[in-house]
């Protein structure tokens, strides 16, 4: 149904599922006024677009209007949006760098428009590899906002190179279906080789993809994708957005990656900044018309303080356009099956997310919510969903705004999974300030299990900015220096060593299995890469040392990095064939302080965890729902994971008739010191 839903009343804005989520969470029924108030302007928006000429269809396009359009006679046409300029011109090598003779011709609404003749011998002028460059009122240098290749020229400042090769490069397997059980490996190009140097989209596709899908994992996030001028911004300051970063290869290069990842099967996310963009002007969005408005609000509410960039005014058409076309450009240009929308804290809040969260709604349905913003997502969920039944969003947010997580027609915000940020912080915080004695098995639990009813959470054990200079990987919390002396197999045992794999892998497999829907790992932290992330920088003399991947590590059969690796494919392998991710969240039955043992069953599958530092159980009780026989099959005490082998695979424990913990049945169980074990019924 049409109409003007903004003018109605709140209440009688039509919500089609509405009542699926008050059923579901009746907490949400105070707030259904508000609920209903934002789907009307997503609506309204929705509508508006849809109406105009081309529709969702031509608005999502924008790449097919704006910068250069290609004619068949070898004519070029060029528009931008420039509203607050008062005049823009293009210079290059077509033209001999003059930069008079193609003034482009202003239209309505702030849009230009350049005709570009062909050669004397009907030869397009704007020939691939020729670099171009708009002037705007006569003095300001500036790169199109649509460029879709630009690279450093002479020095650090970007430039537009024209990316039309003879032979593009064509796709040739389809787009792969959508996991059950999402197991994501974060990946990062430039850092993905040992050599003290930026990666390549060819190195990647050829080196790792094959390692990733070794390991069990069914799905990549890229980062740091879209075009940024400086490197160690680690992707987040965006210069370019419909550029696929230059510095790992050419955007024929990255599709070439794409295809080989899902002729292996595995789903492709990108990871997308739309939260922010970089304050570049010679090379990045900002005051690309001479003002200081443009894409981006104007004072104050344009400037994020703590990330010194721009945010952009979402309430504005134009920009509308260059985001959701953003979005599709890289769904069907680069074939990516989805998303990982990162800064979305900072978008949903006036606030920027800077104040913190009880998790009282008052805070996701008050003045403190930045609606357009809201809007803005709810119509990128429904767009990116409506071009592909297949894609996945994820939503990087840690306010836990409730209904993130379910589809814009119940009232929600359409992501598919938000990321369970206050999994890493739990971690890393134990890691830093309490001893091992003082771990408390009910935090840890209620961490891993605080989440949102039917909304995915993508649980991970440790974040990519964990691992940013200043922090240190969870290994390397674990077992620092230690790491350089000790990590040989052939070396004496060490008591830090030891402790340190036996907890890694405990704390890898109770977030996997109990943390949420999907399971995030970032590139290395599979086998434990010690130390931390730090890119080329003045501060640190412009050294690669620390911005790449010691794969050397994991591939010496000499080192127990293999054994921490192994246990990660092990453990992804054992939840592909019993999918816990895909099942109902878990039925917690122990959680012992004095004794720190943990256990719950989740998809048939139980699983006991003790965390005492020296204290081993036999005939430990453990409650069961279902009578049979449970047979370990998996157990990180095992000694192909450095363990001590205390535990036999295959052993057999049948229930014994007895309910325990709340549940019907029990078996009993030994349970070694710092040993994570799972059973199978059969």
């Amino acid at each position: 149904m049409g109409g003007n839903f903004s003018a109605m009343d709140p209440m009688d804005v039509p919500v089609p599922d509405l009542p699926k989520l008050l059923e579901r969470d009746g907490y949400l029924k105070p707030y259904e006024r508000e609920i209903r108030r934002r789907y009307g302007c997503f609506k309204d928006l929705w509508d508006r677009i849809e109406s105009w000429d081309g529709g969702i269809e031509g608005f999502t396009k924008g790449y097919n209007y704006f910068g250069p359009q290609y004619h068949p006679n070898g004519t070029v046409t060029w528009r931008e949006w420039a509203p607050g300029a008062h005049s823009l011109h293009l210079q290059g090598e077509f033209n001999n760098w003059n930069k008079t003779s193609h003034a482009f011709r202003k239209l309505e609404y702030g849009k230009w428009e350049l005709q570009i003749s062909p050669n004397p011998d009907g030869s397009c002028a704007l020939r691939h590899g020729s670099r171009v460059q708009l002037i705007v009122n006569e003095h300001l240098y500036r790169v199109s906002p649509w460029a879709t290749y630009v690279k450093p020229h002479e020095g650090f400042t970007y430039q537009h190179f024209i990316y039309r090769p003879e032979q593009p490069y064509q796709f040739k397997h389809p787009k792969v279906e959508r996991p059950g059980s999402l197991r994501i490996y974060e990946c990062h190009v430039g850092i993905a080789t040992p050599e003290g140097r930026v990666g390549t989209y060819n190195e990647f596709r050829d080196n790792v993809l094959p390692r990733i899908k070794h390991q069990g994992y069914n799905a990549i996030q890229l980062m740091a994708i879209m075009e940024h001028a400086y490197y160690a911004s680690f992707g987040y300051q965006v210069t370019s957005f419909f550029a696929a970063s230059s510095r790992y290869g050419t955007p024929c290069e990255l599709k070439q990656l794409i295809d080989r990842a899902h002729e292996m099967g595995l789903y492709v996310l990108l990871d997308v900044v739309h939260s922010h963009a970089s304050k570049n002007t010679l090379d990045g969005l900002n005051e690309f018309d001479g003002t200081n408005a443009c894409f981006f609000h104007d004072g104050p509410k344009g400037t994020h303080s703590l990330w010194d960039s721009r945010l952009f005014n979402y309430s504005e058409t134009e920009v509308l356009r260059f985001l959701l076309s953003n979005l599709r450009w890289y769904q069907e240009e680069y074939q990516f099956d989805g998303f990982r929308f990162d800064g979305v804290t900072s978008m949903l809040y006036h606030s920027r997310g800077a104040q913190g969260f009880s998790g009282h709604y008052d805070e996701y349905f008050g003045l403190n919510v930045d609606t357009e913003a809201l809007v803005y997502l709810m119509l990128a969920n429904e767009l990116v969903h409506s071009l592909d039944k297949r894609a996945i969003t994820i939503a990087e947010d840690v306010s836990g705004m409730p209904a993130s997580g379910r589809p814009v027609r119940e009232g929600g915000t359409g992501f598919d999974y938000r990321l369970g940020m206050a999994i890493p912080d739990m971690w890393i915080k134990m890691l830093k300030d309490e001893r091992d004695d003082d771990w408390k098995m009910e935090h840890i639990v209620h961490t891993l299990t605080n989440r949102r009813w039917m909304e995915g959470t993508v649980a991970y054990a440790e974040s990519h900015d964990q691992a940013l200079v200043g922090d240190k990987t969870i290994a390397f919390w674990l077992m620092d220096a230690a790491m350089y002396w000790n990590m040989s197999t052939l070396s004496d045992p060490s008591p830090i060593i030891e402790r340190g794999l036996a907890l890694h892998c405990m704390i890898r497999l109770i977030t996997h299995a109990l943390g949420g829907e999907a399971y995030l790992n970032f590139i290395g932290n599979e086998f434990g890469h010690p130390e931390w992330l730090d890119f080329p920088r003045a501060g640190n003399n412009s050294s690669y040392h620390y911005a790449r991947r010691q794969w050397n590590l994991v591939d010496d059969d000499v080192l127990k990095y293999k054994f921490l690796n192994q246990f990660d494919r092990d453990m992804n392998l054992l939840e592909e064939k019993y999918g816990w991710l895909r099942a109902d969240p878990a039925y917690v039955s122990c959680k012992h302080d004095g004794d720190k043992v943990i256990a719950f069953e989740r998809a048939g599958v139980l699983f006991v965890f003790n965390f005492h530092t020296h204290q081993s159980f036999t005939d430990y009780r453990i409650g069961v729902n279902e009578e049979g026989d449970y047979k370990v099959v998996l157990c990180s005490d095992g000694k192909q994971y450095g363990g001590h082998g205390r535990i036999e695979i295959g052993s057999s424990h049948v229930t014994q008739g007895m309910g325990w913990g709340n549940r019907r049945d029990s078996i009993q169980v030994y349970i070694p010191c710092r040993t994570a074990i799972v059973y199978a019924r059969h």
